[in-house]
């Protein structure tokens, strides 16, 4: 099971420096944060935001993922079907056509989506939401557990300026069924896990008529949001 949770910048340091289990993070020629792109397309009616939002069976996502520091496009689509497991299925895509689905992309969507949950979107297929932040990923040896600690979460709508997570950080514990060690960390530390996703709330924090649903308590609190440029 995934828990998400949003943390002051400063609390989330001296919880994380008090956390004296096992913990290895994963550092590349030198690096142990990586930027991440994902570009989320809906159609002109928002569907796959609506489906989320209502908490419908038979969801779906549909992004295009880049590794910055290391060059590398993915076009992903996430499902989830009538028993509630996420599937996320992709093909490597150019960078240059992270912001468009072409004719090629369009039927690998559509193929997935109509294998996964039986029907493929009914409109056009545009961009609606890019976010960016940059990812630090922990691995915990006793559970065989992972975790993630996004700092500098950025969101911005087509033609619109990009606001960033000001002061704050989403940790993601990834333990299976069980609450984890982390976790109980993170509880004994008075934080709690919430709702929270980056295309979904996104797409309500920037856009206050969309329906909130599933992630009311987490905009309503006030999101701490700051412009920035990209």
């Amino acid at each position: 099971m995934d828990r998400k949770y949003v943390v002051g910048t400063r609390l989330a340091a001296n919880v994380l420096r008090s956390f004296d289990a096992d913990v290895r993070v994963l550092e590349m020629l030198g690096r142990r944060s990586f930027t991440y792109d994902s570009v989320y397309f809906d159609t002109p009616t928002l569907d796959s935001y609506l489906l989320a939002a209502h908490g419908r069976r038979r969801r779906y996502k549909v992004r295009t993922r880049t590794y910055v520091d290391s060059a590398a496009g993915f076009l992903e689509v996430k499902t989830e079907g009538a028993r509630a497991a996420t599937v996320k299925e992709r093909i490597p895509y150019a960078l240059s056509d992270s912001h468009r689905l072409t004719p090629r992309g369009l039927d690998y969507v559509h193929e997935t989506l109509a294998c996964s949950i039986g029907s493929v979107p009914s409109g056009v297929l545009r961009p609606v939401i890019e976010t960016r932040y940059r990812r630090i990923t922990l691995y915990l040896p006793a559970s065989g557990s992972r975790a993630t600690i996004d700092l500098g979460v950025t969101w911005r709508r087509p033609g619109g300026q990009a606001h960033e997570l000001d002061g704050a950080v989403i940790i993601e514990t990834k333990s299976g069924g069980a609450a984890g060690a982390l976790d109980r960390h993170l509880w004994a530390s008075g934080i709690r896990p919430g709702r929270i996703s980056k295309f979904a709330t996104g797409m309500a924090v920037l856009d206050p008529t969309l329906p909130a649903n599933r992630w009311h308590r987490t905009v309503s609190t006030g999101l701490p949001l700051r412009l920035v440029s990209l």
